[in-house]
């Protein structure tokens, strides 16, 4: 139901309630909720608020819904709105809208355009977030799980983006700590001609492909030269323009890309560490330095320091946080692997002893986070096994090209198409399913182009459509004074229904951090558009009733077109 139609009878019914509440004596009513019933037949919305009060102001919930109705419809612009109300079960209100109303939905879709279902608060400047995500460690190429963490985060940056907020895009890279350590002397042994298996081979190097040609790369570079801080920066560097590549080819960008190292160098780890310390918050035992985690929910305190006086990991962890707030972000959302749930209730610990120390308003359940699960991939009928240390994961840059059907002997052109086709599966498979859930990834699915394929299946009523229209030769701007009160079939019902679900499904979608519900709804636009189509002719001789159904596709195809695009997938206009 469109936001304008819902707000009308909303006051209609509000109206109504202060009406008969204050002919009888009774307190106010709260404002009336209304929602999708959820059997078509019942009607296009409904209102349970007689059931709500009947307690409070001892009436018949059948009987005041009943006295609710009659007064809705001596109200101006009621039968406009409505074409029918009845009271149905214990006292619900269902009603029915008329023509009118519902077909205002593609006139306000053609008119908005790519704009249609974005929300913007009125008056004053834009609320601001920062989305934080991938963060990858630059140690190997991107993997499948920093893949889900790259389509998650773009797609509900995007989604946020729709509600008129400023977002920006960050990406933490982890170039400090035991990891990097290891990448350096993964390199180095590889330049000594060891490999994994070799008796000398460091226990924790780093066993995959993409090592040796790191140290080739090295050793043909002018920086070469035998010196454990020269390889690490050589290599920090290599794996950055790695995964910079892989992020282009998924179709990433971010504003930002923040330095953990940043963190030492400029005194802002030591600094919150004095800050934590200077408030209590902090205690010597065995050796470290511990954080009372306990006075805000964990179950126990957490090493800070350690007896080596090397810090743990969540310690800069606080101080990156400290900087979002610093940097004016009172909104952030981090997107990561479930393997992160351990040091959330650290970090927010952290903030609050900061927050304490320094006078700063920060909401315990600073920041936000979207947690996602494993992702398995399965290639002709197969388990592809995702092990790092071994060098067997799949990087994002082979899901896409795998999903892309890719091959050596394509042309450059060719090459373009098909990573094109595998990043938007990439891409929609893993934002169709809830982020905490696990998720089996299957190529041979992604390459099928049929309606098993569900970003084929959306993208074909795209390039379906776009083909009618193209046929009927027409102009779009001529269909704005087609006369809509001609669609009146079933199908057509349907689909109009869906179009006006889309501004709230987005709000809603924002507010719950779930990108997956845009995919959900563009499947089920999808299959609404393939129902009307199959029912009903769209180029029959009938000149307005033609106008009038091509209004209501190319409709269609806009919302699925925007759609698509906070998504990050192409809607093509063939296939």
């Amino acid at each position: 139901m469109l936001s304008t139609n819902k707000n009308r009878l909303i006051e209609m019914l509000s109206t109504a309630l202060a009406g008969l509440a204050q002919e009888r004596g009774l307190e106010a009513p709260p404002t009336p909720r209304l929602e999708r019933p959820k059997a078509a037949d019942h009607g296009d919305v409904a209102c349970n608020i007689a059931l709500q009060l009947s307690k409070t102001w001892k009436l018949n919930p059948r009987e005041l819904a009943q006295a609710l109705v009659e007064r809705l419809q001596q109200q101006n612009g009621f039968n406009e709105l409505i074409a029918s109300c009845e009271i149905a079960g214990p006292g619900f209100i269902n009603f029915r809208l008329s023509n009118a109303a519902k077909t205002a939905v593609v006139q306000e879709i053609l008119s908005s355009g790519t704009h249609f279902g974005e929300s913007f608060l009125e008056g004053g400047s834009a609320p601001s977030a920062m989305i934080e995500f991938v963060s990858a460690n630059p140690t190997g190429p991107l993997h499948v799980g920093h893949g889900r963490q790259a389509a998650l985060g773009d797609a509900l940056a995007n989604l946020l983006a729709t509600q008129g907020i400023n977002v920006h895009r960050e990406f933490y890279y982890n170039d400090a700590g035991v990891q990097i350590a290891n990448l350096a002397l993964s390199v180095q042994a590889r330049l000594q001609g060891l490999k994994p298996g070799d008796a000398k081979w460091p226990e924790q190097a780093y066993n995959g492909e993409y090592i040796a040609e790191i140290a080739t790369a090295f050793k043909a570079s002018p920086e070469y030269k035998d010196d454990i801080e020269a390889i690490r920066q050589f290599a920090v560097a290599y794996l950055r323009n790695e995964q910079d590549i892989d992020l282009k080819t998924f179709g990433v960008k971010f504003d930002c890309y923040y330095l953990e190292s940043s963190l030492y160098t400029d005194g802002s780890v030591a600094q919150i560490v004095s800050d934590l310390q200077n408030i209590g918050k902090t205690y010597e035992a065995e050796g470290a330095l511990w954080l009372k985690t306990t006075d805000d929910g964990d179950d126990k305190d957490r090493v800070m320091r350690k007896s080596d006086g090397s810090f743990t990991y969540f310690v800069p962890d606080v101080a990156y946080h400290t900087s979002k707030w610093n940097r004016g972000f009172q909104k952030v959302i981090n997107v990561q692997g479930s393997d992160h749930h351990g040091t959330i209730a650290r970090v927010r610990s952290g903030l609050q002893g900061v927050a304490q120390k320094r006078g700063w308003d920060i909401p315990k359940t600073y920041p936000d986070y979207v947690l996602h699960k494993m992702v398995t991939v399965m290639r002709h009928g197969e388990e592809v096994k995702i092990s790092k240390r071994a060098g067997s994961y799949v990087t994002v840059r082979d899901l896409v090209e795998w999903s892309g059907g890719v091959t050596p002997e394509m042309t450059p052109e060719e090459r373009e198409l098909a990573l094109q086709r595998g990043r938007d599966a990439v891409r929609f498979f893993l934002i169709s399913r809830k982020a905490d859930t696990e998720f089996v990834f299957d190529i041979d699915l992604a390459l099928q182009q049929n309606d098993e394929n569900p970003v084929f299946y959306v993208q074909y009523a795209h390039a379906r459509i776009s083909s009618i229209l193209q046929q009927w030769g027409g102009q779009t701007a001529d269909l704005a004074g087609a006369d809509l009160s001609l669609l009146q079939s079933k199908a057509s019902d349907h689909l109009l229904r869906r179009l006006a679900e889309y501004p709230e499904m987005l709000t809603s979608a924002a507010e719950e951090l779930a990108p997956h519900a845009l995919a959900f709804y563009l499947r089920d636009l999808a299959g609404d558009f393939h129902t009307f189509y199959n029912a009903d002719r769209v180029l029959v001789d009938d000149q307005n009733l033609k106008l009038a159904r091509l209004a209501l596709l190319s409709a269609t195809r806009q919302v699925l077109q925007n759609g698509l695009k906070v998504l990050g997938v192409s809607a093509p206009a063939k296939m």
